[in-house]
């Protein structure tokens, strides 16, 4: 299968950069999978599960927020957020999934209440991510 550069890059750096059959990505739009030769492509990416094709084995992701660009040299995921579900602490993901309804049971404004289902929103994707492995 052909393959194509990958670089994924997260709030805190170069998180990733390999030659990858597909990714899989969730967007705004909905699930868009790149393979090499796609045409060029930009979208913002949404909360949700991503997929990464290398040398014929699939690992999943848990990822969030910012954008994906694809063009002839390669295509750039830049994300809040990335993570191998493998490496995902489920533990912690279920205690930011509690903090997050508290919090939103205690919001006084919308700012709070959207900021609130956003966490929540991360971390039940987290908690489903790693529970499918």
């Amino acid at each position: 299968m052909n393959t194509f550069h990958l670089d994924i890059v997260t709030i805190y750096g170069n998180f990733f950069s390999d030659e990858v059959e597909s990714l899989l990505v969730h967007t705004d739009d909905g699930d868009v999978e790149i393979l090499a030769g796609h045409a060029d492509f930009l979208a913002a990416v949404a909360t949700g599960r991503a997929r990464i094709l290398k040398d014929g084995k699939e690992r999943f992701a848990s990822c969030s927020g910012g954008f994906i660009s694809v063009t002839k040299s390669g295509v750039k995921l830049v994300t809040n957020t990335f993570e191998f579900a493998d490496e995902i602490d489920l533990n912690r993901a279920k205690a930011a999934k509690e903090k997050a309804e508290r919090a939103i049971e205690r919001a006084k404004n919308d700012r709070e209440i959207n900021l609130a289902k956003a966490k929540l929103t991360r971390a039940i994707n987290r908690i489903n991510i790693a529970e499918k492995k």
